[in-house]
């Protein structure tokens, strides 16, 4: 039962985060250019909840026994994963990321275009989704007891979902400039080369 609830905790992170993330239904919420800043508030503080959910549901995990080649092999993974999380974050515009931008231009009575151009560089040219690929590798880097291992299923069916899920958007978005970047980008491997500047 613990496993299961957990698993729902995380389910509704899921579904919340991906509904605020569509724009008719945050349009709806009528909070302007505090839209992005109230977004990625509303998902740290329902992240914090879900977590602390699994530390109350699983408050003694079971740890498992490791052989030190692996939890090696698992620590490099860790550093590596936050080392292309902190790249992917970088080709950001991290204000507009935020959501500090759009407030700044709303208070100074600037224009602000909705959506920013597409843009390939840094970890972007060689996968389309760093952010996930860092977060991923960290997720499994760290399971070392039952909880952690629950985290990082339930978060990486999440992100894997997710996934599918902004990759709709950024095409809607984007249209064939998308298209394109997809059949020369992998999603999370680099594996194919990367795209031109």
């Amino acid at each position: 039962m613990p496993h299961t609830l957990y698993a729902l905790a995380w389910a509704s992170f899921g579904l919340g985060h991906s509904l605020l993330a569509i724009p008719r239904v945050a349009a709806r919420l009528r909070l302007g250019a505090y839209t992005r800043l109230a977004y990625n508030g509303f998902a740290a503080l329902h992240l914090l909840a879900v977590l602390a959910a699994g530390r109350w549901l699983l408050p003694d995990p079971l740890a498992f026994a490791r052989p030190p080649e692996l939890a090696a092999v698992q620590a490099v993974a860790a550093l590596a994963g936050l080392g292309v999380f902190l790249w992917g974050v970088s080709g950001y515009d991290l204000g507009r990321f935020a959501g500090v931008t759009q407030i700044r231009a709303h208070r100074t009575g600037a224009a602000l275009p909705a959506d920013e151009p597409l843009r390939v560089r840094g970890a972007n040219r060689w996968v389309r989704h760093p952010l996930y690929t860092g977060a991923l590798l960290m997720l499994w880097g760290v399971v070392a007891d039952e909880r952690a291992l629950a985290t990082a299923l339930w978060a990486s069916l999440y992100l894997l979902a997710g996934m599918r899920h902004e990759e709709r958007a950024l095409e809607a978005l984007y249209g064939d400039a998308y298209r394109d970047y997809k059949t020369k980008v992998p999603a999370l491997l680099p594996w194919r080369g990367r795209a031109p500047r």
